[in-house]
């Protein structure tokens, strides 16, 4: 299996990290969970190492070096694997190719840069970093930095490097050379390796803990390269076992792959569980999404169970209780984002984490799949009361009529003051931010409040969204299947009665006949209006991925997104129908084209028997993707007319959507 740089991380990284649209200049590899990640050197230069690292200074990327640790000496080569969620492991292979005896005195040297760059004025800052010499090699202190929108740092911060051999290491300013006390002696032709880690530590319990890791790997370290190689060889087992398939499709599920693991981070600061970032590569975009979280799961159940059922419980993990200091009021809530720091009303340093609003009901349907894969019932007792709790948050707190039909929203929050606000909110908690349906332009969306014992539970539009309630229909579906699992007999038979409600509901008054096509409802007191004048999105073909449309309504939504002058565009399924009067190829959610909602649609073709237009969509979007079949990053989305990548790099469900793709439809 040979699929050498499916990603070009091959760097020569400075203290500019990001472009103008705040994307790191480069790919990096990571692994494990580790919050440092590292390049290839793209010249001679930077040969003797590894470039880098880079590391997530608690929520922003910066690079900490060149190469921090470069070895003086050539003729080599060289390897480099995690061994932990907080250590990599190198090994450097070096080989006497005279005829005669050679001593070698070993060596390693490096520079700090110790500067970054401040995201908002662009000016250069100092990292106020210092280099401290080890019996065993050097390692780095952190100080004490908030710079909340580019850099955060503490004094228990430590980058260490660290040999199995004492050194002896002289440091000058920013710069160290550090040698190996031992002088190694090689016979002709003989070679040898040399071994050391790299450790990046929050804490100080972090540091000590590492330290044993890192101590018993450099007693053994082949064992470690070796279980490496097992660990990988099983996630590529999940690409090689699809036969009869073009290898450059293969690259592709490869390239997925490390996506999502070089942007699994494990457990630190206030993430008490490990997850997948939306991407390492983008400036904010080092925390847990919710939604985000659960389209990814899905693909990581396929490869690695333990990480997808992580991933899960991080998000869980700050669920709304009903002793909540802030918003008891929320009870069963998933909040929208979480990150290494609270936000300041938790008593934190935090400006991203974000509860403001939450994110589309894909929870049970990601637990599901977990299930699915592995046949784990414990895990479905674990998390079935916790789905439970959310699922009827969405109609205590964002259902305003009480119709069993609920609406994006807000929370009651310091940020929803004004209406403006609060449809910005609930925009954001659709998922799809600036989604023209959400447009106000006639002014004619208004603002409810949900109330319960004449308290403020939040927020609802007067928009009844048929996506959202074609995700709570598959919950109720789901959660009677797990009902029925664990025994819980009366409880499976309500979801299903409330689930043929639903998809009554949703075909009677959310489907229009004459366009053949899906909309959101505007509810007015008793007035209903189908919102077909806000134009065609994806939000309408949910309902076939739900399994909610009769024949009849499948088949017109399928020719709906099969035209070529709508969905069927060069690289398909724009978020904007081609003939809306709104679409913008290169906006955000009014375009592009975003592959969770691509990955939606191949599934709710192939659920109506729609086998080859699924397939027909699936390799235009692995074809006309630029750049996805050769070393190009996974990009956040794409423009639907020339197949440009758009927005962030090495996007994480971009990733799962083109491996679940690939595994599932190709």
């Amino acid at each position: 299996m040979d699929y050498n740089n499916s990603i070009n991380i091959f760097a020569n990284p400075t203290i500019e990290v990001y472009d103008e649209k705040l994307n790191n200049k480069y790919n990096i590899f990571s692994d494990r969970g580790a919050w440092h990640g590292y390049y290839l050197p793209d010249n001679k230069d930077l040969y003797g190492g590894f470039p880098g690292p880079l590391i997530i200074a608690q929520e922003y990327p910066i690079n900490l070096s060149k190469n921090i640790s470069k070895i003086i000496i050539e003729d080599l080569k060289k390897g480099l694997i995690f061994i932990s969620s907080r250590s990599s492991l190198i090994r450097i292979n070096i080989k006497n190719k005279e005829k005669d005896i050679k001593n070698l005195k070993i060596g390693f040297e490096g520079e700090l840069f110790n500067k970054y760059i401040n995201v908002v004025d662009k000016r250069i800052r100092n990292c106020n970093q210092s280099l401290e010499k080890s019996n065993y090699g050097v390692r780095i202190k952190f100080n004490n930095l908030y710079d909340p929108t580019s850099y955060i740092s503490n004094d228990e911060t430590i980058f260490e490097m660290k040999t199995s051999t004492e050194t002896n290491t002289k440091i000058y300013n920013n710069n160290y050379i550090s040698y190996l006390n031992k002088c190694f002696k090689l016979k002709p032709y003989e070679k040898i390796d040399v071994y050391y880690t790299h450790s990046y530590t929050f804490t100080k319990g972090e540091y000590i803990k590492e330290l044993k890791i890192v101590d018993k790997a450099l007693l053994n370290p082949k064992i470690y390269f070796d279980e490496n190689s097992k660990m990988w060889n099983t996630y590529l087992n999940s690409i090689e076992s699809k036969i009869n398939i073009d290898k450059i499709y293969k690259k592709v599920a490869v390239k997925c792959i490390n996506t999502l693991i070089t942007n699994y981070k494990s457990s630190a600061g206030a993430l008490k569980h490990g997850g997948i970032f939306p991407s390492t590569s983008y400036h904010y975009f080092n925390g847990l999404w919710a939604w985000d979280s659960f389209k990814q799961v899905v693909a990581l159940s396929k490869f690695d169970i333990d990480i997808a059922k992580e991933n899960i419980r991080a998000i869980f993990d700050y669920q709304i209780k009903d002793n909540d200091r802030l918003r008891s009021q929320d009870k069963g809530a998933i909040i929208d984002c979480i990150f290494y720091n609270m936000s300041k009303e938790r008593n934190g340093l935090g400006v991203n984490w974000n509860e403001r609003n939450s994110k589309p009901p894909l929870a049970t349907w990601a637990v599901y799949k977990i299930y699915e894969e592995s046949e784990d019932l414990d895990f479905l007792k674990e998390m079935y009361p916790k789905l439970v709790d959310y699922h009827n948050w969405w109609y205590k707190n964002r259902d305003f009529n009480k119709n069993g039909i609920a609406e994006y929203g807000a929370m009651v929050d310091k940020c929803n003051i004004l209406d403006e606000d609060i449809i910005m909110s609930a925009a954001w908690e659709s998922g799809m931010d600036n989604a023209v349906r959400f447009d106000n332009d006639n002014l004619d969306i208004k603002v409810y409040k949900n109330i319960t014992n004449d308290i403020i539970t939040g927020y609802s539009l007067n928009q009844e969204s048929v996506d959202l309630n074609s995700f709570l229909y598959k919950e109720k579906v789901l959660l009677s299947k797990i009902a029925q699992k664990l025994n819980y007999i009366k409880d499976s038979e309500k979801y299903e009665e409330e689930a043929n409600y639903v998809k009554k509901y949703i075909n009677k008054n959310m489907y229009d006949i004459k366009t053949g096509y899906y909309y959101d409802l505007q509810i007015n007191q008793d007035k209903y209006k189908l919102l077909v004048n806000r134009g065609k999105g994806t939000e309408g073909f949910i309902p076939l991925w739900a399994n909610i449309s009769t024949r009849e309504q499948a088949k017109a939504v399928r020719d709906n997104v099969m035209d070529e002058n709508k969905f069927n565009t060069f690289m398909p399924i724009p978020t904007a129908s081609k003939d809306n009067p709104k679409y913008d190829p290169n906006r955000y959610w009014r375009g592009p084209v975003w592959l969770d909602q691509a990955l939606f649609l191949i599934e709710g073709l192939r659920n109506y028997g729609y086998y080859e237009d699924a397939k027909l969509i699936a390799y235009k979007l692995f074809n006309n993707a630029k750049g996805l079949t050769e070393s190009d990053p996974i990009r956040e989305n794409y423009n639907p007319e020339t197949g440009e990548g758009l927005h962030a790099t090495n996007f994480s469900w971009s990733a799962a959507a083109y491996y679940l793709i690939y595994t599932e439809v190709l």
